[in-house]
């Protein structure tokens, strides 16, 4: 493990930009693309984005092929099977081997899922034992951008950013923060919406009857419980919209977040069951103790009426859940966070200040006292989606490889230079400076 404070001066020195294989290609050619990140079976937003992004495009773009390289533990390398490669997260010498493979493998580019907390080492700084070994063009998705990160963080992300080719995000204000705050070329930055499915409009009755809440209105909110989701705030709203709407159904979908499992065990979950019984609304909660495959979660966002997503955290730039929400054609009453502030803009859906369990009942409850307005709502939703469906993304990711990996080497080793410097220049880090 690399100690933290001397994590920077024990990083290889810059991959020679002249040494990197910046081959132009034709836009009718073949890729085979190396992606990086947690992966299906794991249990995290990041493992299904990672494997809708292999699939989707597979499907979309067949010409394009994906070998995967997951992150996970060693103990779990039996779960993937042979056709995963497997990246221990917490052993340097991991990273290095799998760019030594990627290198050997003949790949036209490398697309890396950058989160905090899938990498090892402080502020995931093992990652770049990764990413200063890679010799073709590297994509990053950056999933969160932190608008005040810790020096360790910033230094980091700034680390990877100066390797980067190409990068991904998913909101406007992630592009702005990547040039603002991190000054990042805006002509290297891709905005790609979360992708989503393309399902026919308004079935709730049908799949309302399969889960045997026919009749009933039906909210609610899926994801890895924890804190962080603000179940507590959307909990005690309930009083006050079931006292209008005394059959209204919050169905609580997902399993408890598994570091919070090891941790507490399921006290956060027990804290929340008690609450709802003492608010004596236990009738009006179901819970749904599972991670739910995507198909199945589809199926149950189909039978609600309006999605919550009541989280306290602003600075979240993606929510997957919501996107199929949107997609689905659903009301979604939801705190202003990043993604949500985005997706939701000009109608599309109702926007409540954080940790205001008032806020969400007044909300909620004017949606189902006006069911012309609640129908409408779903319907400016739905409209919305279709900008988002998965053959959009695949189409958007498929621009994105052939941009990256047909792109001269003259042009990024100009570019590069100069931001390898201005980097090692703001850091003060030996590590940061072109060699």
């Amino acid at each position: 493990m690399i100690n933290s404070q001397n994590a920077f001066s024990q990083l290889v020195p810059f991959t020679s930009l002249a040494q990197k294989s910046f081959l132009p290609k034709p836009d009718n050619k073949s890729f085979n693309v190396a992606v990086i990140g947690t992966y299906a079976p794991r249990k995290c937003g990041i493992a299904t984005f990672t494997e809708d992004l292999k699939t989707k495009v597979e499907t979309f773009y067949p010409r394009t092929s994906f070998d995967v390289y997951a992150l996970d533990l060693h103990e779990a390398a039996p779960l993937y099977g042979d056709r995963v490669n497997l990246i221990n997260v917490d052993e340097p010498e991991s990273y290095r081997k799998a760019a030594r493979q990627i290198n050997r493998s003949g790949v036209d580019a490398v697309w890396l899922q950058h989160e905090y907390g899938i990498f090892g080492g402080p502020d995931g700084i093992l990652v770049t034992e990764l990413v200063d070994r890679i010799e073709v063009p590297l994509i990053v998705t950056f999933h969160t951008i932190l608008s005040q990160p810790s020096a360790g963080q910033r230094e980091v992300l700034g680390h990877i950013l100066a390797r980067t080719d190409q990068a991904m995000v998913m909101s406007e204000h992630g592009r702005s923060l990547l040039t603002e705050l991190y000054g990042f070329s805006p002509d290297r930055i891709t905005m790609i919406p979360h992708g989503a499915p393309d399902r026919p409009f308004g079935r709730e009755a049908g799949f309302k009857a399969r889960l045997g809440v026919a009749g009933r209105p039906v909210l609610m909110t899926f994801g890895l419980l924890g804190p962080g989701k603000g179940l507590e705030h959307a909990i005690e709203a309930l009083p006050a919209i079931t006292a209008a709407h005394p059959d209204v159904l919050y169905r609580i979908v997902g399993a408890t977040h598994p570091n919070l499992l090891r941790e507490q065990g399921e006290a956060y979950r027990k804290l929340l069951e008690t609450r709802v019984s003492e608010l004596g609304v236990e009738d009006n909660v179901q819970w749904d103790n599972r991670f739910v495959d995507t198909e199945e979660l589809l199926d149950q966002i189909e039978a609600c009426d309006i999605y919550l997503t009541p989280y306290p955290n602003l600075q979240q730039s993606t929510s997957g859940t919501l996107s199929y929400a949107v997609a689905l054609g659903k009301a979604v009453v939801s705190t202003p966070y990043i993604h949500a502030r985005e997706l939701l803009a000009n109608g599309v859906g109702c926007l409540v200040p954080p940790e205001k369990p008032s806020a969400i009942s007044a909300a909620v409850n004017d949606l189902l006292d006006h069911p012309y307005s609640l129908a409408e709502l779903k319907e400016r939703a739905y409209a919305r989606g279709r900008s988002t469906i998965w053959s959009r993304f695949a189409q958007a990711s498929a621009d994105l490889i052939n941009k990256a990996a047909g792109e001269p080497a003259s042009a990024v080793a100009a570019r590069d230079a100069q931001i390898y410097e201005r980097i090692a220049a703001e850091s003060g880090s030996a590590a940061l400076r072109c060699r």
